[in-house]
């Protein structure tokens, strides 16, 4: 439960000095009664040291589910080495003033480097044993910190103030890299002298300001990598600049930014996207915003409805140097945009910069919170004093239902209320809980209330109009109940849903003890056999419902979406939801308007969503998705066609989209340990699909796109001087792998069925083997036979073979030491190099490593082992294969080879082609000894799944629609292909034939 209350004088007008800090008052004034709560028993006189009972009381309050709540008594309390937060661990300050973790003046092991006072950790996600990434700057040195995760979930702190003492510059306050449904709110930061108050975000924070300090907040991105959002907030006084961070999906509500040189200074060599309402820029004397990688289409910068004062640049780029300046003294910018922009559906973008500003007389008075406050604590009812029991088999219906009845503000105490009906609340109701995964009302399984065909039967119902507030609670709807739904809405715009949790995903303790897939069936069908998407949507807002809805995570694959809206006009926001798992789809408006969301993020994961859509708007006007993140996970095997499909629906805004499919994963091997971002090959093959206009959004990454009601026609576009654009077969699950042999045959492989194809105008298409050996990629030596990269044994396997033999005739390659000489060396035509989750950050030279030094460390490390071709002509490099999940064929492997779409290849001291993925560039560099590349130069400010010259040096780059390059890189134009490009090959008798590999056929176009 996030506890909100209006902002005191201290926090709107700043605190001149630490020690000079006067109390916050509190609006937990009392501890709110929980049996399963640990309080902190220390002095919290500001002189005793207090760390070791704070640390004790954290390391108790983890209960068998790993999961707890500390309650920290006001006081100040004085810390003198790092505090380490347990992963699922809450804590909230108590009292009649907020109490203060103080660091005191010149406390050793904080004055140089970086150095951490509190850190929130995380579990063995991935069960690798070893910690792979420990925690930088613990203090004192030397202890192995295991830092939170994309597996870390609930861990929060709450009404709770943090002091960094002169001569402690080193000192970063709070570590915060977790994943869904952590937050920080209700704190002041006073930083003093410090490094900064949040040294790695993540998730969502409200109500947090920073006074002082060099930086208020300095991050990179979350360890998800999705979004990051924070409302209600403020920075006052820092030296360098209030925010400094790249790739963190910045999402900003209501937030000042006062006294500071730079407002949101994004990293050199890093992009962001970042979206901002309603911040406000006050005494900025350098820059709004700085913003670097301007050409790059992962920048995305877009503001709506910013004021400011005595600011003069708003946004400043920093390799072009150029500005967008304010207009007078006072000024607000109603919109800005930067990155690339869709003049449309069916057509492909190019980066621009758009603003609307004009003069103000003054400012206007900084608005009201987005987060509505909750009732204090002296409101609150508990449950159980009303009759509930709350241990999971007793039927709490009826208690319940009573106490809604008669009580306005009802709170929940740690437990599981088990319910059989829906519990109806009155227009004022209030539901309050303090962590929702050990507070929860679950239905049982097999209900009798909720089997059969009928009408949706919610756990909670909210009438029409109701101003109820629900938070801080976790939602069960049982595994088998076919009429179930979380949450049926009807509730008015002054609603709120905030920290609530649908149970039925990832991180679920159940009321039974039982794991989620304890009535799984035996029929061979993933869904029957889990009985997912079998339930009405978790959240379902109706008939003119609406409101805030914040935080909010909807993982629950029994359910047939997570987050559902119907029939309503009501404006409303929604911030920071997290909606993942499904088996059709996540989100779906139908009938919707006046809606926003801000940092909406869907996962479809294996196997439950493999056919799931992110996002389905239906019958629906005047909707905005800005800061959207859709992706599927690395382990995805299944090509999908969008993230977003439209019916009928007009005036649709979509502002900073992402659509991508990668996921982290650790592994610990014999080549060290490390956390690391993969890239699959089948993320959505396009943003966004117009059903009703049969158009599609190829660019998957851009930062404006206005969908009209009746989208204008699009012709495609053609090159001048090629052949029309051929259909040569169809109907694959997804092929790619491709390679060209001396006569012009092309040969490749659809993974999914272990084939590999060739074909010829003379004989069109044939199956040269469908032997089960995992073929990947393909490469033909100058014998004429193939070289075959498989996905199969602990580091993939690498066999030849004469595609004329005899079928069961090949030769497997074992890895040899490099050895020179004149043999072509083959390599991965795309990469995706977007760093390990290993911080950046060097403090020695206060630089972070950026894309292009990361991408030209690791692809210019020579391999000391390759495969070479039986007649010597071809090296393949032995690349590094990393392993998730068990070591035998089910699980997973990853590596710059396994994930390409296919080689390219060079000799020795020549220059290739290679596309990062990570950063949409097409680089050109020089082939060196083990695959080393070296002397990179970015030839293109695009890049994508694939990238080949022909004989007269034209460049084809497939990103979305293969664009056409000269040999110094500028544009000749572009070829539209009727699917996304994934593998570009040139080939034929002539070697003319320009070869474009989609997922389901294989086109051609004369060049």
């Amino acid at each position: 439960m996030k506890t909100v209350w209006l902002m005191t004088a201290a926090v709107l007008l700043g605190v001149p000095h630490v020690a000079s800090a006067a109390p916050t008052p509190s609006a937990l004034v009392t501890a709110p009664t929980d049996p399963r709560a640990v309080t902190v028993q220390g002095v919290g006189d500001g002189r005793a040291d207090d760390t070791a009972a704070i640390q004790s009381a954290l390391d108790a309050a983890r209960d068998k589910t790993g999961h707890g709540i500390v309650f920290l008594p006001s006081g100040r309390y004085r810390i003198s080495r790092t505090v380490l937060v347990p992963a699922g661990v809450r804590i909230f300050g108590v009292g009649r003033t907020r109490p203060v973790l103080v660091l005191g003046d010149n406390t050793p092991g904080f004055q140089s480097g970086l150095a951490m006072m509190i850190v929130f950790t995380g579990g063995d996600q991935y069960q690798v044993g070893k910690v792979p990434v420990p925690v930088p700057g613990i203090v004192p040195a030397g202890k192995i910190v295991r830092d939170a995760n994309s597996g870390t979930f609930y861990s929060a702190m709450s009404n709770v103030d943090i002091e960094l003492g002169e001569g402690n510059s080193a000192a970063a306050a709070i570590r915060f890299r977790l994943a869904q449904h952590g937050f920080l709110s209700h704190m002041n930061f006073r930083l003093g002298s410090g490094f900064a108050g949040i040294y790695q975000a993540g998730n969502e924070m409200e109500d947090v300001h920073f006074f002082g300090g060099r930086y208020g907040i300095v991050t990179e991105k979350t360890s998800p990598a999705w979004q990051f959002t924070l409302i209600d907030s403020s920075f006052t006084g820092q030296r360098a600049a209030a925010i400094r961070e790249h790739e963190v999906d910045l999402t900003l509500v209501n937030v000042a930014i006062r006294d500071t040189p730079v407002g949101i200074d994004i990293d050199q060599g890093y992009s962001d996207s970042l979206w901002g309402k309603d911040v406000r820029f006050e005494n900025v004397s350098k820059a709004g915003v700085i913003i670097s990688s301007e050409n790059s289409p992962f920048t995305q910068i877009g503001f709506d409805n910013a004021v400011a004062r005595n600011t003069p640049v708003f946004a400043r780029f920093r390799e072009s140097g150029r500005t967008v300046t304010g207009a007078g003294a006072a000024y607000r910018v109603a919109s800005f945009s930067h990155g690339l922009a869709v003049p449309g559906l069916g057509q492909m973008g190019t980066t621009a910069t758009t603003s609307q500003i004009t003069p103000l007389a003054k400012l206007p008075v900084q608005r009201t919170a987005a987060i509505r406050p909750l009732p204090p604590v002296a409101q609150w009812n508990d449950v159980r004093t009303l009759g509930a029991k709350g241990d999971g088999q007793t039927d709490d219906t009826a208690a319940l239902q009573r106490a809604i009845d008669t009580h306005r503000v009802l709170y929940f105490p740690a437990g599981f209320y088990m319910v059989r009906g829906t519990l109806n609340l009155r227009a004022d109701t209030v539901l309050l809980g303090l962590h929702p995964a050990i507070t929860q009302i679950v239905i049982p399984d097999n209900d009798p209330g909720h089997a059969g065909v009928g009408t949706v039967a919610p756990i909670l119902s909210a009438p029409s109009g109701g101003r109820n507030i629900v938070s801080g609670l976790g939602l069960f709807t049982g595994r088998v109940n076919p009429r179930a739904s979380a949450i049926l809405w009807k509730a008015g715009a002054d609603s709120l849903i905030d920290d609530v949790k649908i149970m039925g995903g990832g991180g679920t303790p159940t009321a039974d003890g039982k794991p989620l897939n304890a009535l799984s069936a035996h029929s061979g069908d993933p869904v029957a056999d889990n009985r997912i998407d079998a339930q009405y949507p978790s959240i379902w807002v109706a008939d003119g419902g609406g409101g805030t809805f914040a935080a909010i995570w909807s993982p629950d694959t029994f359910a047939q979406a997570g987050f559902y809206v119907s029939n309503t006009k009501t404006p409303s926001h929604v911030y920071e939801l997290s909606n993942e798992h499904h088996v059709r789809n996540e989100i779906v408006l139908d009938g919707v308007e006046n809606w926003e969301f801000l940092a909406p993020q869907t996962e479809q994961e294996v196997p439950e969503g493999m056919d799931a859509v992110s996002f389905e708007i239906r019958n629906s006007r005047n909707i905005l998705l800005a800061n959207y993140h859709s992706y599927r996970v690395t382990r995805t095997f299944h090509p999908a066609a969008s993230a977003v499909k439209l019916f009928n629906s007009g005036d649709i805004r979509f502002r900073n989209v992402h659509v991508n499919a990668e996921s982290g994963f650790a592994s610990c091997d014999e080549a060290g340990c490390g956390t690391y971002l993969r890239a699959s090959k089948f993320p959505f093959e396009n943003a966004i699909q117009d059903k009703t206009h049969h158009l599609e959004m190829r660019e998957r990454e851009f930062a404006a796109l206005d969908v009209a009601a009746t989208p204008a026609a699009v012709t495609p576009a053609t090159l001048p001087g090629t052949g029309p654009l051929r259909k040569l077969e169809d109907g694959f699950w997804s092929i790619s792998g491709g390679a060209v042999d001396a006569k012009g045959a092309l040969y490749f492989v659809e993974h999914r069925f272990q084939r590999i194809y060739r074909w010829t105008a003379a004989r069109g298409l044939e199956v040269v083997r469908d032997n089960a050996l995992d073929p990947v990629n393909l490469a033909v030596d100058r014998s004429g036979h193939l070289l075959v990269l498989s996905s199969l044994g602990p580091q993939g396997t690498v066999y030849s073979f004469d595609p004329d033999a005899p079928r069961e005739a090949l030769k497997v390659i074992a890895p040899t030491p490099v050895a020179g000489g004149a043999a072509t060396t083959l390599l991965p035509v795309n990469w995706w190099n977007n760093g390990e989750f290993r911080d950046q950050y060097d403090p020695a030279t206060d630089h972070f490593t950026t894309l292009a030094e990361m991408f030209a460390r690791d692809a210019g490390m020579p391999k000391p082992l390759e495969y070479r071709s039986p007649d010597n002509s071809l090296a393949l490099p032995a690349f590094r294969v990393w392993q998730q999940g068990p070591t035998d064929h089910v699980g997973w492997r990853f590596s710059d080879t396994l994930d390409a779409y296919g080689f390219t290849s060079a000799k020795p001291g020549e220059r290739v082609l290679v596309s990062n993925e990570s950063e949409a560039r097409t680089y050109a560099a020089t082939v060196g000894t083990g695959g080393a590349l070296s002397d990179l130069k970015v030839f293109a400010d695009r890049g994508g799944e694939s990238v080949t010259t022909d004989s007269e040096g034209r460049v084809f780059i497939a990103n979305g629609q293969v664009f056409a390059y000269d040999v110094a890189g500028k544009p000749l134009g572009r070829i539209d292909v009727p699917e996304r490009p994934l593998q570009l090959l040139l080939g034929g008798t002539d070697r003319r034939t320009l070869f474009i590999l989609t997922h389901h056929a294989l086109y051609a176009v004369q060049i």
